[in-house]
């Protein structure tokens, strides 16, 4: 069913195409439908053009008060997508192209795809620190979903400037757990974050992967929520985050502005529940990050 169109209620979404702007941007938003070497079956390489069409659900307005129009408080542009970023030559593309927008954008928002993409959009946005909401470490061997953070590492990030938020129990290897103490990495499980609240966690993080003004890459992995508000994360358990928890984070961290580039990913749109729950949920996470921009 078509949505109902009213002029005085804009809808998010239907930014302008970012070669048609000039000049630097506040945002960008680039699609990298990466799913090839997932651990799990999974469509994640449609989920990009779904949230696009998700974010012509919501507005773009934050209530404030005052009220501040997203769309108007900030200039947003959308790059399209990354043709087949899988594979040696598709994380060549990303770098390339990731490195092209963060030249002109303050903060450059990548539609997955599964998580192996957060490996050449780290890379191609130059981050010098990692902050990662993922109920995994991805610390696995090989060349998978399962394995950004510690490809980054062995590629010379320093693993003392990576944060984990959200790790769970049952989700994860003694013997990876081990691996992230050995590296230095700074692991907050899902139950500290929820001992500590959010505002401490994410102060931490900050000044942990931000040290000394560093640029951060924020890894959103929306499988750190809980099954019942992200049924089309193929990882996602019972017991994660709430859908509100995850928009809190993502705000908060958004509103550093070392926080140079951020992934929203690891959503498969083509095993959402019928009421898209999970893909709203990404384009919520798309919002809360162009609202962090603006938020003190």
């Amino acid at each position: 069913m078509a949505l109902a169109h009213d002029p005085l209620w804009p809808r998010a979404g239907g930014w302008p195409s970012f070669d048609d702007v000039e000049g630097r941007t506040d945002a960008v938003v680039l699609g990298v439908p990466a799913w090839k070497t997932s651990l799990s079956p999974t469509g994640a390489h449609a989920t990009p053009a779904a949230v696009r069409d998700a974010l012509q659900r919501y507005s773009a307005t934050l209530m404030g008060p005052p009220a501040v129009d997203l769309g108007a408080a900030l200039r947003i542009a959308d790059a399209g997508d990354v043709v087949d970023p899988d594979g040696p030559e598709g994380e060549v593309a990303v770098r390339a192209r990731v490195a092209e927008l963060s030249a002109r954008a303050g903060l450059v928002i990548a539609l997955g795809g599964d998580n192996s993409a957060t490996y050449a959009l780290a890379q191609g946005a130059g981050a010098t620190g990692l902050i990662t909401l993922d109920a995994h470490l991805d610390l696995r061997d090989g060349v998978s979903n399962g394995s950004p953070v510690r490809r980054l590492v062995e590629d010379g990030l320093d693993p003392r400037r990576v944060v984990q938020i959200g790790i769970a129990d049952f989700a994860n290897s003694a013997v990876y757990a081990r691996r992230a103490a050995d590296l230095g990495i700074t692991v907050v499980t899902l139950d500290a974050l929820r001992s500590r609240g959010i505002p401490d966690v994410v102060r931490e993080a900050l000044e942990v992967a931000g040290a000394g003004d560093r640029g951060i890459h924020l890894d959103i992995d929306v499988d750190v929520c809980d099954r019942s508000v992200a049924p089309g994360c193929p990882a996602s358990v019972p017991g994660g985050l709430a859908a509100w928890e995850l928009r809190a984070l993502v705000r908060a961290a958004a509103s550093d502005s070392r926080v140079a580039s951020a992934d929203i990913v690891e959503v498969d749109a083509t095993a959402d529940a019928p009421d898209g729950r999970t893909v709203r949920l990404a384009a919520l996470c798309v919002l809360e990050l162009l609202a962090g921009r603006i938020t003190p």
